[in-house]
Parts: C-alpha cells; structure tokens; sequence
C-alpha cells in the first residue's frame, strides 16, 4: 500500500477525496443515520472529526456521487436526488457576548441564502431561519437538511461569565427552536457539539433530537479504530510500537468500539514521537479551576461511577464535573455496571496522553507550578530504580517545596483529600500503570505502581488520627501483595504518615518482599 498525505487539520470532505489524502470510510455510518431516522444529535471533545463527518453528509445529499467512488455508501445512496443544505457552524471565531452572537447568526443565515438563492427580508432570527427553510425548499423541491457543527462553542467560550453565558444560551434557543418548528419542511437534521445541554434550556423547543452520544452502534462514528489505523494507515506505522501507540493514544469510548483521536494520531505519523498532541490543543485551566474548587477528589478520576442523565447534564447553572470531565474528552466510558433498574457508567481516563498530562498540569496547581514537570521525571527514575531511600526524600521535599500560601490562603490544603489527591496527582503524571484505591478482599489499598521488573504498593495516614506505623502495617495485615506475589518481582510495600499540624512527613516506614 502506497503513502498518502495526512489530512492533518482538514475538514473538507472534497479535498481528501479529489487529493488522494488518507480517509476513513464513516459514509456507512451517514447513510445508516438517513435510513433510519430523521434528526440528531452527536457530542464528541473537540478535534474528533465532527466537522469531517458533516461535510462528508452535506456532499452526500448534494449528490456527488464521483467523491464517493469505492465507499461503503456508494451503492445505497440515491445520488439522483439533490437536497438543499444548511450548513451552520460556530467553530471560527470566538462570540464574546449576545450582541457578538446576533450578528454571527445574520451572518450565517445570509450566507446560506446567498448559496442556496433564496431572498431573506429583515426581521426576526427565527423569521429569517423560516424563510431560509421554505425558500430553499421551494427552489430545489426537495425538503432542507439542516447540519449544525459546533453548535455549543457560543456557550462554551463565555463560562467564565455566567451572565453571558446565560445571554448566549437563549440566543442560540431561539435558533435552533426553528428547526422543530419547520419539521414539515425538513428531510434531516444533524447537531453535533461538545457538550450536551439538558432539554429543560437550550433545548426546550426543539425536544425531537435523537441523542445518539451513548449509542453503541455509533460509539466510532467519529474517530479512528483500531482496524482502522492496522489498515488504513498501516504505511505509517513503520518504526512505532503497536502496543505503545495504542497505550498513547487509544481508549475513548462511548459504549461500543473503542477509538483514537484523529489529531492525536495524525501528529504522530506525521511527527513520529509520542506527545500530548491532543492535549497541548487546548486549555484546561478552566477544569482544573473548578477542581480545586470543588474539592474534587483526584483519585476519583482514574474510577468513578455517572448515570446517563448525569452525563447528559449540562447547564451554565449546573455544570457536574463528572460531565464536564467527560463531554470535554478527559475521561470516556471504561464499563458499565447496573444497579436495580438502572444503568450506570464506570469513567477512567481513555489513554497515558489524558492520564498523564492533565494530572501534571493538576500537580501543577496542587504544588509549586515551576517544579512540576521535573517531580514527576525524577519520580518515575526513582520508582524505575527501586530506590527506597530516594523516595523518601522524594515526598520529604514535595511537601515541603509545597508554597506557603497553599496553606494560608487555599482552603483546599486544609482537608485530609488533599494530601490523597496530591499524592495520587504526582504519579498519574508519571504515565506509569497506577492503580488508585485498589479493593481487595480484605480493603482497599491506597495505591499501586505496576512496572515491569517491580511492584510499589502504597498506603498513606495521617499520624494524629492512627496508630504509629499502622500504614504500613496495613499493607501487611490485608496481604495487599499477595495478589502481585505470582510476578515474581520485588514488591515494595511503603506506608507513609503525615502531620496534620506540621504538614510534613512523620513516619516512612518500608518493605521489600523478594521476587
């Protein structure tokens, strides 16, 4: 199989086609959608192929066959049949507040008349978005479909102004009511978006959606799979590790087929080096903000349990971190478990990019933001070469290096969570396989660094509210190595008590068992 280009950064269905880039067959998922339903919604974290997938239905319902040659959709679909489309997206540009949005939206709609040839009147933007509707219907005599990419960016750009925000929302409420109201005059509707808003805002008028965000059948219509890149990209991936690529970068999971950021992978071909491609693309201060916040307890990250309506819940009034968590992409499905009637969502991080970079970046505002990058280096050698001893002054100098304002001016440095978070904070960023809060038999240890040629098992106390040395004795009286034992390589149980008074290590007490 010969090279081609990476489509890195294109969305433009056409110009992979007629310029021979790397494609991903979703056309069977495209037609699957028209043949079965009528309108939709998709959420997926940014740069996952929305805008891809859209343009690749607008080319479809234009009809042009020839960009279809050789994909799933190209002896099912009828290409005879042209339909008008109304592309509107939000994706270029930042809206900064209701005025900014107003104008954005006139924008639109003029420009999708001018396409269409349709004459737009002054007036309202639901008069206006009407009018658009029926007149391309009437001058191409088929029914419009309606694709709307992006559709929450508005919103999501002004959280940190709530007022906007809220301003923002019922703007784009009126918009999009439209489309029910004209449900007549509309072949198909696709909204895809990052985020879920709950139908009780910005959806309350348009209520019709088929949210196909959790649908297993759809769980890759955006992405790449694991077949995907053994065939499609297999060209690229001379000189990588299979199992390290997928380790990186695979993982994200919406009930079904697992899959790849696009971006992610198109970088590393391209690159050949494993980075945080996705993750340096955008910015996570605002989430990290609201952690600390809210207290959220980090541990909780690597497993924690969310309704299907919690997920959905999305509300500049009420934003729920497991959603925000996982609607922006930094964690995905990993399980699913029932309790009584209902189903519940085990969450985890998706892959080592997402484990490791955001919990630098929360070690980062845990800590001192300056030496961050080089604690988590020097932790993973000193864990890589057993050294006991290193460790210790390892955790002696991170709380102390911790800044004194932690303690005088964040309330968060003062509950027991804390010190759980930060421990657990600095080696989730070491990318190495760690296991929080693993239950046993007979309780649940603390954590687990599983390497290679060892085994770290951890237990952390404070010392005012134990007995001395009870950490580690822990350890040993729950026999939490004895399910690493089988191995046969050094287990080095560790148990740690700090001081709530003085905030600082008071008791490291170790133990190797032999492998």
């Amino acid at each position: 199989m010969d090279r081609k280009k990476l489509p890195i950064g294109i969305q433009t269905f056409r110009q992979i086609r007629e310029d021979d880039w790397y494609y991903v067959d979703k056309t069977g998922y495209a037609a699957q959608m028209v043949a079965e339903g009528k309108t939709y919604f998709l959420s997926r974290p940014r740069r996952f192929g929305k805008s891809l997938f859209l343009d690749t239905l607008a080319e479809m319902f234009a009809g042009n066959k020839t960009l279809f040659e050789g994909l799933a959709c190209y002896d099912t679909w009828d290409w005879d049949t042209v339909y008008p489309v109304v592309r509107i997206s939000f994706a270029d540009g930042v809206v900064a507040d209701r005025a900014g949005l107003d104008l954005r939206v006139d924008e639109i709609l003029a420009d999708n008349a001018d396409r269409l040839g349709v004459t737009l009147g002054a007036g309202s933007v639901a008069w206006r978005f009407t009018t658009l509707i029926r007149g391309a219907e009437a001058r191409y005599g088929q029914r419009v479909v309606v694709l709307v990419d992006e559709y929450d960016k508005p919103i999501l750009d002004n959280l940190a102004d709530r007022d906007v925000a809220r301003q923002i929302r019922d703007g784009l409420r009126d918009l999009y009511s439209v489309v029910k109201g004209q449900d007549a005059h509309i072949k198909f509707v696709l909204l895809t978006g990052v985020s879920k808003f709950s139908k009780v805002n910005i959806f309350s008028g348009l209520n019709n959606l088929l949210d196909i965000t959790l649908s297993s059948r759809y769980s890759a219509v955006c992405g790449y799979t694991d077949h995907d890149v053994d065939t499609v990209f297999a060209p690229e991936l001379e000189g990588l590790d299979r199992d390290q690529v997928r380790n990186w970068y695979n993982g994200y999971n919406w009930t079904g087929t697992a899959v790849y950021n696009p971006y992610d992978l198109l970088l590393l071909f391209s690159e050949h080096q494993f980075r945080n491609h996705w993750f340096e693309t955008g910015s996570a201060t605002f989430l990290v903000d609201m952690l600390m916040q809210r207290r959220f307890y980090l541990p909780d990250l690597a497993r924690s349990y969310a309704s299907s309506d919690l997920l959905s819940q999305f509300d500049v009034d009420d934003l729920a971190t497991e959603a925000l968590l996982f609607q922006s992409g930094y964690l995905t499905i990993t399980g699913t478990q029932m309790v009584g009637d209902e189903t519940f969502y085990i969450l985890g991080f998706p892959n080592r990019e997402v484990r490791g970079a955001l919990n630098t970046l929360l070690l980062s505002a845990l800590t001192d933001a300056s030496t961050a990058s080089n604690r988590r280096r020097q932790l993973a050698l000193t864990l890589g070469a057993g050294d006991v001893s290193g460790l210790r002054q390892f955790f002696e100098s991170l709380f102390a290096g911790i800044p004194h304002q932690w303690h005088t001016k964040n309330d968060i440095a003062h509950y027991e969570g804390y010190w759980s978070s930060l421990f657990y904070a600095c080696f989730a960023a070491t990318g190495l396989d760690v296991a929080p809060e693993e239950s046993t038999n007979r309780g649940r240890l603390d954590l687990a660094v599983r390497m290679p040629d060892r085994v770290w098992l951890f237990e952390l106390k404070v010392a005012e509210r134990t007995p001395e040395g009870s950490a580690l004795a822990q350890i040993k009286d729950r026999g939490y190595a004895d399910q690493y034992r089988d191995r046969r390589v050094p287990i080095h149980m560790v148990g740690i008590e700090l001081s709530e008074k003085t905030r600082q290590i008071v008791g490291f007490d170790t133990e190797t068992i032999a492998g």
